[in-house]
């Protein structure tokens, strides 16, 4: 009898030291520390993989039991956060994530801006480091210009260099991506996508009107088509170039490849941001017979076929000034 509650009291003591590490596992757990990665980064979906992903993208180590608090609690949502690690131990850490939601700023980028003016805008309005932007940006491009879509971003207010240039990459490539599908029946070379971001680079260049913009496209396709020079002064602005006025002196000196008044094709590489619109319509131009176009009068664009149109085109823009200087000059003698 003796030997039988012996062994019932040995096998007790053994679930309940079974029961207390089960129990202090957790405890145990809660104390192994996390490692410091980024303070705010950007969750791009709330599915788990991408969460692990991001986490160890931006220096935490993820365990299959930090996996495990993340799936059966709360997955965090899309979104920007802002963590703490010394805040809370790893279990918390991993199971709190979820509320440590960051506070964000709007973002603009322009159409039309250089990766530099980019860069010296946003570093002025989030208080960052300009060279450091700059670097980040020269890291991650793949067009040199034109990786990242002109529109409205919300980004941390205390997101890093890094962490800031790597999401607006990242989302401007899901934005092509999606163009892609659309458009295309397989993925797309990178050098079809520069083309294609180049011809989008000029069109914006000469018009933000969306309405106008496959009519632009089509008379650089048809010129290309043809072979002839593309002669736009939009392709004289780029680099530092960007909003300098293109005079007939620039034309005559300026001897690089973005003078299409000199040579033949695109420039090398686009211009500056564009808009998806922009992109929309250098892939699918509007069929037309145009080879010209110029401002007019109501500050749009007149299209000519020939050359004798745009002349005449010409001839009434010219006319139009003049007597719009005439009415200025009586104004101010009034």
């Amino acid at each position: 009898m003796k030997q039988i509650l012996s062994a019932k009291y040995r096998h007790f003591v053994l679930y309940m030291e079974i029961f207390a590490a089960i129990l202090l596992l957790p405890v145990l757990y809660n104390f192994v520390p996390v490692n410091h990665g980024t303070k705010t980064f950007y969750i791009p979906s709330s599915n788990i993989d991408d969460v692990v992903r991001t986490l160890k993208e931006n220096g935490y180590a993820v365990t299959f039991i930090d996996r495990f608090m993340l799936k059966l609690l709360h997955t965090p949502e899309k979104g920007w956060y802002s963590v703490e690690p010394d805040k809370h131990g790893r279990l918390l850490f991993f199971e709190h994530l979820y509320r440590e939601k960051a506070k964000t700023m709007e973002v603009v980028v322009y159409a039309g801006e250089t990766a530099e003016e980019l860069v010296t805008r946003l570093a002025g309005d989030m208080k960052l480091n300009k060279e450091k932007l700059l670097g980040n940006y020269r890291e991650l491009t793949r067009f040199r210009e034109a990786d990242i879509f002109a529109q409205h971003y919300t980004v941390a207010r205390k997101a890093n260099e890094n962490t800031t240039m790597k999401y607006l990459f990242d989302l401007s490539a899901d934005e092509l991506t999606h163009f892609e599908k659309a458009h295309f029946s397989q993925k797309a070379d990178t050098f079809t996508l520069k083309v294609l971001l180049t011809i989008a680079s000029i069109i914006q260049k000469e018009s933000n009107s969306v309405k106008e913009m496959p009519l632009i496209s089509s008379v650089i396709h048809n010129r290309l088509d043809k072979g002839m020079k593309l002669q736009m002064d939009s392709t004289l602005n780029y680099g530092e170039h960007s909003h300098i006025i293109v005079t007939p002196e620039r034309i005559k000196s300026d001897r690089s490849y973005y003078n299409t008044y000199k040579y033949k094709g695109l420039p090398p590489y686009p211009l500056g941001t564009v808009t998806l619109d922009a992109l929309k319509a250098a892939m699918s131009p509007q069929k037309s017979d145009y080879l010209f176009f110029m401002l007019n009068k109501k500050g749009e664009h007149a299209f000519a076929a020939t050359y004798d149109e745009h002349l005449a085109n010409i001839r009434a823009f010219r006319k139009y000034q003049k007597e719009k200087k005439k009415k200025k000059g009586k104004s101010k003698k009034s």
